[in-house]
């Protein structure tokens, strides 16, 4: 029964359009799937403003807990919101279609369909097994200014902390079950603008060039290496992703001159402190540095959680999955903050992109694995 009920949640699922930030209906779909399964709803808006996400726009999140009196509580955690579908697919993005063993639409793999193989599992799950909750949010693929964050506040004002979180995100690469993700690296985003005076070309005295300022901040940092990386994790690198002059003219010389810089780094950084270095730096040239730290790196070492996640997926697919910290950022860096998470998750190989897809038999196949780690972390 839970193979077809899978595929049903995540089809309805896809159904509700949800770009970022997701409000109303892909909620209302899921509330009606977790009432009949005795989970208590819990639905608030965070945020004010305009729907422009880049304003921390207002978004919707949803806590749902079917409480017991015994076992542990384990949490799942998650977001419907998807970003933009684009243009160029085969079918309409929020019409879920079936192609031979593929389910077809926006969020099949990120992640409303491992949302649909959870919902799934808790068909099979006994109310008396342990606490159960779900952690839901329709802010992670923009900001994450209003969503997990404002869900975490809510938790610990009402009590309902969980002993380990399950984060759905599609962790697979090749094939379902090779990979979970027991930490990720943080990243801070820094803006850099050298301030001169504009002028003539052919009368530099009269005028402060401020890019060759610029020039020898960027080549200071393209000097500096933060660490070698650890047994878990890569080397933090700083990469520079943008640089503005605005300057169309050929006789002038700029008044400004700006460049962009994003961090990923491991546990041996922070991001508070890299902003510190960077700034020293920079206004020893004159410059001035803005940032946004998006989140702290995090490890859940390796232990019981990890395990049981290990056996659960060798149990049903037939493989041991790599312990990774690669790739980008996600919500379980807000959640570590209040119990262990590792992710787990669908095949990520058409997240993003047009005629995203998951393969019928992974839903299937997520929604036991999912099953078996619920029962035996409520056993914990």
């Amino acid at each position: 029964m839970t193979d077809a009920l899978a595929l049903a949640y995540a089809q309805r699922l896809i159904a509700c359009e949800s770009v970022t930030p997701a409000r109303g209906a892909v909620f209302d779909a899921l509330e009606d799937m977790l009432v009949p399964l005795g989970f208590t709803v819990e639905r608030f808006i965070s945020g004010e403003g305009d729907d422009n996400p880049a304003h921390g726009a207002p978004v919707e999140n949803l806590f749902a807990i079917r409480q017991s009196t015994s076992g542990g509580h384990f949490a799942f955690a998650g977001h419907v919101d998807v970003v933009p579908p684009g243009n160029g697919w085969t079918s309409d993005p929020f019409v879920p279609e079936i192609k031979g063993d593929l389910l077809h639409g926006r969020g099949a793999v990120d992640m409303k369909g491992s949302i649909a193989a959870f919902v799934a599992a808790l068909h099979d799950i006994p109310k008396d097994a342990g606490t159960i909750s779900l952690i839901i949010t329709g802010d992670e693929e923009g900001p994450a200014i209003h969503g997990t964050r404002a869900l975490i506040t809510h938790m610990q004002k009402r009590g309902s902390i969980p002993d380990y979180c399950l984060v759905g995100e599609p962790t697979s690469v090749n094939r379902l079950g090779d990979m979970m993700k027991i930490g990720r690296r943080g990243s801070v985003n820094m803006w850099i603008s050298v301030a001169g005076t504009q002028g003539h070309v052919a009368y530099p005295h009269l005028a402060d060039n401020p890019i060759p300022r610029l020039i020898a901040i960027l080549a200071e940092i393209e000097a500096i290496t933060l660490d070698e990386g650890t047994d878990w994790f890569q080397p933090s690198n700083i990469e520079v992703t943008d640089l503005n002059v605005g300057n169309t003219a050929t006789n002038v010389i700029p008044a400004k001159a700006e460049a962009r810089l994003s961090i990923r780094f491991n546990d041996l950084q922070n991001g508070d402190a890299l902003v510190l270095r960077l700034r020293e730096l920079v206004e020893r040239h004159g410059g001035t540095l803005t940032a946004m730290v998006s989140g702290e790196a995090f490890l859940t070492p390796p232990g019981a959680f990890s395990a049981a996640i290990a056996e659960a997926v060798e149990q049903v697919v037939g493989i041991a999955p790599e312990a990774s910290t690669t790739g980008g950022t996600s919500d379980a860096r807000f959640l570590t903050k209040i119990c262990p998470v590792v992710e787990f998750g669908l095949c990520n190989a058409t997240m993003h992109k047009l005629d995203e897809a998951v393969a019928i038999k992974d839903l299937s196949a997520l929604t036991e694995i999912y099953r078996r780690i619920t029962l035996k972390m409520l056993a914990a």
